[in-house]
């Protein structure tokens, strides 16, 4: 592979140096080699993650130009707003797959063929480097539904049944453990079902003070401000146990069953809503969470909590502030007996391409080279992602790190939570605050509120 690189890196030089053989016979052609330089903006993941990818792409395209740009995730939002509205923000970049309707009236959805200018050797004994210009086809809606896992067509297809982006990897909710606390329990396997084994090994990892403080938490469930992702827990327990949270005609509800639900009446979000905050009252023998706890990572990383639940990018934190922690990596408790179909969660970055772009057909063909499967497994390889690709599954699930969460990846789900989805995670928060307070016993009540809030960033 480092002697392909190298050879078309020649070749690249080559081409910059020749004029690629000052052989151009047309104006078409010399358009689409005038040199341009692509911006492109993202957070957590540095430019070594894409120097490969980079100089790949510019190998076959010389013209092209990639300025890489990292920012941090507090300031990211801010920054690329501000330089969108500014006509100064970047040709490509990334946003949440929650943002996706967000952005929407800031995006270039993808174009159903680019054109580019490719370098061609010719000639016999005097090689010559002769430009020429090509009309490729992009990603189908079937090649996108074939090659990614089926959470991502789900949120880049928008309403007009274009594609407007493509990730390079999706992460997974999974189980966190404290390996030294189940020992110390007693407790030789991990939960698979969210059932009576699940509570009562919840009720040995967790300890309490003299005065009924947790001092040694079994799960970090019940609250909501100092539980990590707790709005992304409480929606993927709403979806195993069978809640629509959004229906066809894109009405909120998190009750709604599906059509082929046996009992209508059946509210499957508000039953996970009393089981989740059952871990949350003092008088529930699954009692196990307060919000005068510190932050659910925190906590894990601290040795004082048995079970987290959260995503692969906590794996590098976790390791570097307790790097003696006795901990594993479990995939998500499902609910038993249910039909045998998993239901996870998906949570992952979108790349994009900016309305505003002046080459945004240059722009998505770089953003579909680089999530092509090889120069995606150059990527994973450094980041440590679980991948997005379909035919990469088989290769991760043998990983140690991240084993789990790419095992979760073909049957990981999210929901549109409007277009603000903070202001959605807003709602889920408030919704199990008043439950936990017991504010109202009214709990249809509780959930209808949290769904009209939502709603309202919908319409």
């Amino acid at each position: 592979m480092s002697k392909k690189i190298t050879v078309l890196s020649l070749l690249a030089i080559l081409l910059i140096s020749s004029g690629f053989g000052c052989k151009i016979t047309n104006q078409a052609t010399q358009d689409a080699m005038q040199p341009i330089t692509l911006t492109y903006w993202r957070v957590f993941d540095g430019q070594d993650a894409f120097q490969d990818i980079i100089t790949k792409y510019k190998a076959l395209h010389p013209f092209v130009n990639i300025e890489y740009r990292k920012l941090r995730y507090e300031e990211y939002e801010n920054a690329l707003l501000n330089a969108l509205a500014e006509d100064r923000g970047p040709d490509i970049f990334s946003i949440h797959n929650t943002w996706m309707e967000k952005y929407r009236s800031k995006l270039a959805p993808m174009p159903a063929t680019i054109t580019m200018a490719y370098p061609v050797v010719q000639g016999t004994l005097k090689k010559e480097v002769i430009p020429e210009l090509r009309t490729t086809n992009s990603l189908t809606l079937k090649e996108l539904k074939d090659n990614f896992v089926d959470a991502v067509s789900h949120d880049v297809i928008l309403g007009d049944g274009q594609i407007y982006g493509l990730p390079l990897s999706v992460d997974t909710l999974a189980m966190y453990y404290n390996k030294d606390l189940f020992n110390n329990a007693g407790i030789s396997q991990v939960p698979q079902y969210w059932n009576k084994e699940f509570l009562q090994d919840v009720k040995k990892l967790t300890k309490q003070d003299q005065k009924q403080g947790i001092i040694q938490s079994g799960v970090a469930l019940g609250g909501s401000s100092n539980i990590n992702r707790f709005s992304d827990i409480l929606s993927v327990l709403m979806m195993q146990n069978g809640a629509v949270m959004m229906d066809d005609n894109g009405q909120v509800t998190f009750n709604k069953v599906p059509p082929s639900g046996k009992d209508s009446n059946y509210n499957p979000g508000l039953e996970a809503l009393r089981f989740y905050t059952d871990f949350s009252n003092p008088v529930k023998e699954s009692y196990a969470w307060n919000n005068s706890l510190p932050n659910s990572l925190d906590m894990f990383i601290s040795g004082n909590l048995a079970i987290m639940f959260s995503y692969s990018y906590d794996l590098p934190t976790i390791k570097a502030q307790a790097p003696k922690l006795n901990f594993s990596v479990a995939k998500l408790p499902q609910i038993e007996g249910n039909p045998p179909t998993n239901v996870n969660f998906a949570n992952y970055w979108v790349e994009v391409v900016s309305k505003k772009s002046a080459h945004p057909d240059v722009a998505w063909d770089f953003i579909q080279f680089m999530t092509k499967e090889a120069q995606v497994k150059s990527y994973l390889e450094k980041t440590k992602h679980p991948t997005a690709l379909r035919s990469l599954v088989a290769t991760q699930e043998n990983d140690n790190e991240i084993g789990v969460f790419a095992s979760q990846v073909l049957t990981a789900k999210s929901w549109y939570k409007g277009k603000n989805a903070q202001a959605a995670e807003d709602a889920v928060k408030e919704m199990i605050d008043t439950m936990v307070k017991n504010i109202s016993d009214k709990v249809q009540g509780i959930i209808d509120t949290a769904a009209a809030k939502v709603q309202q960033t919908v319409n």
